[in-house]
Parts: C-alpha cells; structure tokens; sequence
C-alpha cells in the first residue's frame, strides 16, 4: 500500500469517528432530556444499566425488570414492552412505540427534544386525567 492510500484512509477513519461521536452525544442529550421529562434525573442517561433501570422506572416497570435484560431473547421482548409502555407514558400511539421499537435512534429525539410532555407511568396502571 502506499503512504497516502494509508494517510487517506486514516483521515476517512478519524471523520467518521467524529461523526460517531456527535451522534452518540445527540442520543445521551436526547434520553437525558426524556428522563427529565419524566420526573428523573437526566445525568442517568450516562450510567450504563443504571439508564435502562431509569427508563423501567419512567414506563412504571419494576427495577427487577433490569436482570431481564440480560437473558438472550428475552431482552428483546422486554424492549418491545418498555418501548410501548415509553410511547404511552407520553401519550403517544401505539405506532410511536413499534417506532421506538425499530428506529429508537430516532423517536427518542423526538420525544426527549419534541412537544411531548410526561403523562405518568404508564405500566403502572390507571392514571388520573
């Protein structure tokens, strides 16, 4: 190979590693603003496992719902709840969740930055209106 295909290449690297990164600062800045949003503190969203138990407790799913998320297969149904149960906590459809489901990189934008405001948990049963 030769020095500038390298240099090249490395320069490629080192730009999609920014891209990376901005797009990884965005997402924290969006959960983070979600778990504002829903009555918890917004510096969760930078702890790892501490986040998803923080978003069992904005849905209303109990803290025990975190081991769940380590049992291959089931971690996946387990998304699947949480993310229906996320979309409904803000009043959202049902397609808003099957949304957060499949493109959460994008819906959770939405919802942390958009107009939509906490209704409560919703898993954890009937709410006041």
């Amino acid at each position: 190979m030769s020095a500038a295909l390298l240099a090249s290449s490395g320069g490629v690297f080192f730009g999609l590693g920014i891209v990376y990164l901005a797009v990884l600062v965005f997402e924290i800045a969006a959960l983070w603003k979600v778990f504002v949003k829903g009555d918890r503190p917004g510096w969760a969203a930078i702890i790892p496992f501490f986040n998803y138990y923080t978003l069992l407790k904005v849905v209303g799913r109990p803290g025990w719902w975190l081991i769940l998320y380590f049992i291959p297969i089931v971690n996946i149904v387990i998304w699947i709840i949480v993310a229906l149960d996320l979309a409904k906590s803000f009043d959202k459809s049902t397609g808003f969740g099957v949304g957060l489901i499949f493109l959460g990189f994008i819906f959770i934008p939405i919802l942390g930055f958009g107009p939509a405001q906490y209704a409560g948990p919703y898993a954890a049963g009937p709410r006041a209106v």
